[in-house]
């Protein structure tokens, strides 16, 4: 069996992976411990993250053409991909909280909804909130007015109504 026969499968597998992604980032893992690695994976399994080791040529090969190919010139030394689906700011969070316990793990770069962030854009995309979080913040902050509305309204019925409350 021919070499490329052998690599096609695993170029079909990246370019699977990448096809509906929001995000990708690259990250150089030398230096964790098998615990930490294992760690991180679950993390990132837990949040609905594909993450993988390919190697480098299989990765140039399948971004061709696509969003990702701007990782291109990060693909050296070691390098494991975190792909997103779901939640584009979720590898960055989750790469980038780990990075704080281990501190051997490096993030390169990474391409959110097709821009192309470095290391420190990806620390500033991970200080993204989730989508969940930011929509909980929206309906509290849009709730707040009616409740303090409704504890006003309250607070002059307990009083005796409208005319007590004008006659004050």
């Amino acid at each position: 069996m021919a070499k490329i026969e052998l690599k096609q499968p695993v170029v079909e597998e990246i370019s699977a992976n990448i096809k509906d992604a929001q995000s990708v980032v690259l990250v150089d893992y030398r230096g964790l411990t098998v615990e930490q690695d294992t760690e991180l994976r679950k993390q990132l399994r837990e949040a609905g993250i594909v993450y993988k080791v390919y190697k480098n040529t299989m990765m140039v090969r399948a971004f061709k053409g696509t969003d990702f190919e701007s990782l291109t010139p990060y693909l050296e030394g070691p390098s494991a991909a975190a792909i997103s689906t779901t939640d584009a700011t979720a590898p960055a969070r989750v790469l980038a909280e780990f990075a704080k316990k281990a501190d051997k793990l490096e993030i390169k770069a990474g391409v959110v909804e097709g821009n192309f962030y470095d290391a420190k854009g990806m620390q500033a995309i991970a200080s993204i909130p989730s989508r969940e979080v930011l929509i909980s913040k929206l309906l509290g902050s849009l709730q707040s007015p009616i409740t303090n509305f409704a504890r006003v309204l309250n607070q002059i019925a307990e009083k005796g109504g409208a005319g007590a409350a004008a006659a004050e």
